[in-house]
């Protein structure tokens, strides 16, 4: 692997009815899964989700109850996990803290006896961007630093799959973020399949192509995260992936690409595409916090207004989010950016709108 060359991608995963089954509950419920050569691939969920026992299952450090895994055209289900063409990058790095760092990196190449161990060792560390760190043992980096090599030494023999369960968990907020870059641009680079496991929905959403949202075992929904996020199918999806208000609807009528709903008394209007096939009643309308606005009570632009009283407001110096009560009783959370438009105040009167296209519509989960 030479630093800066374009690998062919590799690694095509499937996950074919597999299950995972203790005693007394159900880790990973029957999930099937296709998983693109070279995609950076991740599994989100929160704790007990079965994201980490599925990564588990992918390395071969867990054995399913049943189904299969397969890589390319190989069955790797009961393949031992040093068999496997799949490495694993944990949140502790597991460093050899006697060793400096190029010999932690080829230590694996060494036990191989690759004869040009030292060269794809250093290679490794060029991408990682730590050659000048080469002599220097563990100690002497940083968090961050430390990652990295862990990184280097899981992608120098080429797996076919790198694993990363929850990699950045113990850094701190600010190279967390910058990891997040760099794992993205190492992806791009080599060209190896990424599937990472994490809590973290800005993380998944940040760095991967693909996202499976996890839930009790199963895949709630699987798609880009820019699909996720403007058209989640489940209200566990919607509040997971940032925050939603939920308004319940009933459907009135469908003319053409327009549906009329009403929401507690309120006639609203919604995109007949965002209605589930079928359903008219049980309905939710979802509208994320920022695609509202504070508008006029006499602004005639808006077809979707509501009115309530604001009951808080938070500055976080880009935005202001206010909590607007409705006359039912419902908190809607509201987000404007500070462009220099008027804030609102507390106990304040206002009237919020929305565009139709920025709202979905989920049915009962």
């Amino acid at each position: 692997m030479a630093a800066g060359v374009q690998r062919r991608a590799t690694g095509e995963l499937r996950l074919v009815e597999l299950f995972r089954e203790y005693e007394d509950f159900v880790a990973v419920n029957g999930i099937d899964l296709d998983v693109p050569p070279g995609s950076f691939f991740a599994l989100l969920g929160p704790s007990g989700c079965g994201k980490t026992t599925t990564l588990r299952m992918i390395a071969g450090l867990e054995e399913p109850t049943s189904g299969r895994i397969l890589l390319g055209t190989e069955d790797i289900t009961n393949t031992r996990a040093h068999q496997r063409r799949v490495n694993t990058v944990f949140q502790s790095y597991a460093l050899f803290p006697h060793l400096n760092i190029i010999d932690n990196v080829g230590f694996g190449l060494r036990q191989l006896k690759v004869a040009n161990w030292k060269t794809k060792a250093m290679e490794a560390l060029e991408l990682v961007k730590l050659a000048d760190r080469a002599k220097q043992k563990p100690r002497q980096l940083s968090g961050g630093m430390q990652q990295r090599v862990a990184l280097a030494r899981a992608i120098v023999n080429e797996p076919e799959i790198l694993l990363l369960d929850e990699p950045l968990g113990a850094l701190d907020l600010k190279l967390r973020r910058e990891m997040q870059i760099e794992l993205k641009r190492i992806q791009q680079e080599v060209g190896i399949t990424f599937i990472h496991v994490t809590h973290d929905q800005e993380e998944a959403m940040t760095m991967a192509d693909t996202v499976a949202v996890m839930r009790s075992g199963s895949i709630e929904q699987l798609g880009t995260p820019a699909d996720l996020y403007d058209k989640p199918a489940t209200a566990f999806v919607a509040n997971f992936l940032g925050q939603s208000n939920l308004l319940p609807i009933e459907v009135t009528s469908v003319s053409g690409a327009v549906a009329k709903v009403v929401s507690h008394g309120s006639e609203l209007t919604v995109e007949s595409a965002s209605l589930p096939d079928g359903q008219t009643a049980g309905l939710r309308l979802g509208i994320r916090p920022e695609k509202l606005r504070l508008v006029s009570a006499t602004d005639s632009v808006w077809t979707n207004r509501l009115s309530g009283e604001v009951t808080d407001v938070s500055f976080t110096g880009v935005a202001t989010t206010y909590l607007i009560r409705m006359a039912w009783g419902q908190e809607i959370t509201v987000t404007q950016p500070n462009d220099g438009t008027a804030r609102a105040t507390l106990g304040e009167q206002v009237t919020i709108a929305w565009d139709p296209h920025h709202a979905f519509v989920i049915g009962a989960d």
